[in-house]
């Protein structure tokens, strides 16, 4: 019997597990909404839930404890930083789950699980801010090589010029050359 024994193994080692609940929690914090299957966001509910309770104790001990937990800089400047500050009057209940019908493959249960009170524009800022950067990375670059083209067209036509009057002054002198002969 199982009296007593909390959460779901989800068919995986402890390990995996504990990976899996870290990588979901990185990206709630960060994107602040997800869609997950329906048993996986329970489990994260209360997982994420203690992260953010330990976040509004902004000791340390409690930053240590929190990185220790998600391995990611990002995610704990996050938690203590933003989160911390929005859920300071709350005590609990940060998070909710929301039935979002069925997978079509396996017709397993779909949830969305967010944070109450979130920042709409917080989904996909990251990835949002890393593809303009990327963009302006190549227009810079494309720049870069519109100049060094154009200098190397530069480069061939004045040296095309260069040998065209060279050859015309060959052709000159060997027309004299033959006149005197």
């Amino acid at each position: 019997m199982r009296h007593s024994i909390s959460g779901r193994k989800f068919n995986r080692t402890s390990s995996h597990r504990k990976a899996l609940l870290k990588n979901l929690s990185n990206s709630l914090i960060l994107n602040e909404q997800i869609k997950t299957t329906l048993p996986k966001a329970k489990d994260l509910r209360s997982v994420v839930e203690k992260i953010i309770t330990l976040g509004k104790k902004e000791t340390l001990h409690s930053k240590r404890r929190v990185f220790s937990i998600l391995r990611n800089s990002l995610s704990v400047d996050k938690v203590f930083n933003i989160l911390s500050k929005r859920y300071s009057k709350r005590n609990g209940g940060y998070t909710r789950v929301l039935k979002a019908g069925f997978r079509y493959g396996d017709s397993s249960p779909m949830a969305i699980i967010e944070f109450v009170e979130r920042d709409i524009n917080a989904k996909g800022l990251i990835d949002k801010e890393r593809v303009k950067e990327e963009l302006k990375q190549q227009d810079q670059n494309n720049q870069e090589l519109k100049s060094q083209v154009s200098e190397k067209e530069l480069d061939t036509k004045t040296k095309s010029n260069n040998k065209k009057e060279v050859k015309s002054k060959d052709n000159t002198l060997e027309k004299e050359s033959k006149k005197i002969k």
